[in-house]
Parts: C-alpha cells; sequence; structure tokens
C-alpha cells in the first residue's frame, strides 16, 4: 500500500507508536515518546473537545486562561521540536496485535508496534443551528463543563438543557454556584422521578418543559424559547451526555464499560496486549490536566513495555 499523502511515512516503517487522537493526552504522550527517541505519529482528526474550550482559567501556569486551541497548537509545536510526526486524518480500522498493529485510513496505512487511544468524546449538542451553537459557544454563551467554568456564571441567571438524573446532577452542581438555575427538558416533558423532583425543589431549582424552540443570541446572554415563555439567561449548559470514540478499541475487543470507556490499568493499559488508552476516552474525570497525566502515565508504560522486548537505541 502506498504511503499516506502529506505524511513522511512510508508504508513500511514501523512506528514504534502510533496515537490515535490529538487532543491534550495524545500529545503530551507524544511529547514523552519523542524525547524517549521512540518514533511516533499522531493520527488527527480535528475533533478533539479541547478545541471548543473559549478560555480556560483551571489550567495552571496560565492565570489569565488560555484557549484549548492555543494549547493544543503548543503542545503540537513542542511534540514537532522532537520528531513527532502529525496527520490531519482518521483512522478508520485497527487490526493486529502487540508487535504489529496496522491501521487503515482511506487513503492508506500505518504499521506501528504499540498504539495509544486517545480519541476522547464527542458532546451532545442542543438543537440549534450550528452557526448558533458555534458563536454561542465563543462568546461564553454556551458551555459543557460546570467542573472548568462554573465559577465564571457566579451569580448570574443559569439554563441546563437536560433532565433525569444527569441533568438534576447538573443543575445542583451549578446551583453551588448561583440561586438562578432553571432545569429546561430538551426535548418535550421532563423525565424526572420524585426524588429527583424533591431534589430540585429542595435546592430551589426551577424546572420547564421543553423543547427548546428557538435560541437567540442577545447581548447580554441567551434567550429560550419554550412552550410555556421566553426567558433570557447569561450562560446555557448542556447536559445531555455524550458518546464514548471508543469503537476502534472495541472491534478489536478490548473492555469497555457500560457506558463504552476503555478500562485501563493503573499504566493506561487496556485489555489488548500492546493497546493503550488515556483521556476522555478512559472512565474518570473529564479535564485537561487529568487527561495529561494519564498521557504521560500512559507514555512511559509504554516506553518500559517496549524496551522488554527489543533495546530502544537502534
Amino acid at each position: 500500500m502506498s504511503p499516506i499523502p502529506g505524511v513522511p511515512v512510508d508504508a513500511s516503517e514501523l512506528l514504534d507508536c502510533l496515537i490515535v487522537g490529538g487532543g491534550p493526552a495524545g500529545l503530551t504522550a507524544a511529547i514523552y515518546l519523542a524525547r524517549f527517541h521512540l518514533s511516533v505519529l499522531v493520527a488527527d482528526s480535528g475533533e478533539s473537545r479541547a478545541d471548543q474550550i473559549p478560555l480556560t482559567r483551571n489550567f495552571s501556569g496560565f492565570p489569565d486562561g488560555i484557549a484549548g486551541s492555543e494549547l493544543r497548537a503548543r503542545m503540537r509545536e513542542q511534540g514537532r521540536r522532537y520528531g513527532v510526526r502529525h496527520w490531519p486524518g482518521k483512522i478508520v480500522s485497527l487490526k493486529g496485535g502487540p508487535g504489529l498493529f496496522v491501521a487503515h485510513t482511506m487513503e492508506g496505512m500505518f504499521q506501528a508496534r504499540t498504539v495509544l487511544m486517545a480519541t476522547g468524546v464527542l458532546n451532545r449538542r442542543p438543537s440549534m443551528p450550528a452557526n448558533i451553537h458555534d458563536e454561542a459557544l465563543s462568546r461564553g454563551l454556551l458551555r459543557y463543563c460546570p467542573i472548568c467554568d462554573g465559577y465564571e456564571v457566579t451569580d448570574s441567571a443559569v439554563a441546563v438543557i437536560g433532565t433525569g438524573e444527569h441533568g438534576t446532577n447538573e443543575a445542583e452542581f451549578l446551583r453551588s454556584y448561583t440561586t438562578d438555575v432553571t432545569l429546561i427538558a430538551p426535548t418535550g416533558n421532563h423525565e424526572l422521578d420524585a426524588a429527583q423532583r424533591s431534589r430540585l425543589k429542595n435546592g430551589g431549582i426551577q424546572t420547564a418543559d421543553g423543547p427548546c424552540l428557538h435560541f437567540e443570541l442577545m447581548q447580554d446572554g441567551i434567550a429560550i424559547a419554550t412552550p410555556t415563555g421566553r426567558r433570557l439567561f447569561a450562560t446555557v449548559y448542556a447536559a445531555l451526555g455524550s458518546d464514548v470514540r471508543s469503537e476502534l478499541a472495541v472491534a478489536m475487543d478490548a473492555e469497555v464499560s457500560r457506558d463504552g470507556c476503555l478500562i485501563v490499568d493503573e499504566h493506561q493499559r487496556t485489555s489488548v496486549a500492546g493497546l493503550y488508552a488515556a483521556g476522555d476516552v478512559v472512565r474518570g474525570l473529564d479535564q485537561l490536566s487529568y487527561a495529561i497525566g494519564q498521557g504521560g502515565v500512559a507514555a512511559v508504560a509504554i516506553r518500559n513495555d517496549l524496551a522488554c522486548s527489543t533495546p530502544l537505541r537502534r
């Protein structure tokens, strides 16, 4: 099979590690691996959730905050200085095993002794036009992670689009930042049991049945129209869950949790020998710092496991 266009990797080259996913976990692992004098390539489909972060102020070392896209750009540049290669495309299938994994794309294939899955998850979006979604996200009118930026909505009017246990949990979490929280059902009537309704009532959290009929971006917030009326909120949080991008590993019979997250040991090894995972695709706290830490742990494990089979300096 011919080399993939735009990448200095011949189809016959055997990489020490192929990293699938170019988010903070994968990029951290790439930096570590390259500095271990290992050959590494990052396949990045361009769908990292980090790019949806307009400004994170939780990430240590950036007191004024940093955009997720800028953080990724800096990490890519850092990796390139040590020989990390990047390919902007999608891996469509993964086969093989330890010592020889074959990753197929629409243009060709890569071969690697080990593979790190850093594919993350995809947020489920509210039902709004893409242009409104993107502008609302960039302006901080739409948010996905109250752990990341709940501080920024302190004492403001907040809507949470969601229902059931997940929506209730997120509304309660945000209630610790502001007294003005409204849980809006995404489609029709709320799916809340008696215990959930009691928790919301005790927390002073308002509820409104859906669907969300219309979103309008205003100078000082975002207006949401529902069958019961229209209200302006400073910020809207989407509590609709996410889809785990573990399908490549699942096709190799890697063990996953009930919600589809890859199960790993303390060194980020999956149940498939030679296959590792880090970041949001692994069950845990979906935070930049957590993903970066997992990327470092995975890289050290990959280096040490490879050292058991062959000398690392050739």
